[in-house]
């Protein structure tokens, strides 16, 4: 993913945490709020709790592909943060990519192709 769409400063997840309306899957926490761009940016958080890092990798590199791939059909101007749950580990692409468009659709930032 490239920079410009990551979230990077602990000021912008600090802000997300407290000022982003939340979603919830059993695989994963979404967090949003707009931001003053005219691009979306996001940021994923794995805890150590997860597991190793080997586990912790590979569900951040699913999250990020699945969001990778969803951007051309996202609503833009929001800042995105998704934490990982324990459910999502050992999960195949196709259930991430299920959930983040189960949590994108139900927070209307979801376009439907036209």
């Amino acid at each position: 993913m490239q920079r410009q769409f990551r979230l990077r400063s602990s000021a912008d997840f600090e802000r997300l945490r407290n000022e982003g309306r939340v979603w919830r899957h059993p695989f994963l926490t979404m967090s949003v709020a707009p931001n003053a761009l005219g691009h979306n940016r996001y940021g994923f958080i794995v805890s150590r709790r997860l597991g190793g890092a080997v586990v912790r990798n590979r569900a951040r590199r699913l999250l990020r592909e699945a969001v990778r791939l969803s951007m051309p059909r996202l609503k833009p101007g929001f800042d995105i943060t998704f934490i990982a749950r324990n459910e999502i580990v050992g999960q195949p692409y196709s259930n991430v990519k299920g959930a983040l468009e189960d949590v994108f659709k139900r927070a209307k930032l979801w376009q439907e192709e036209g």
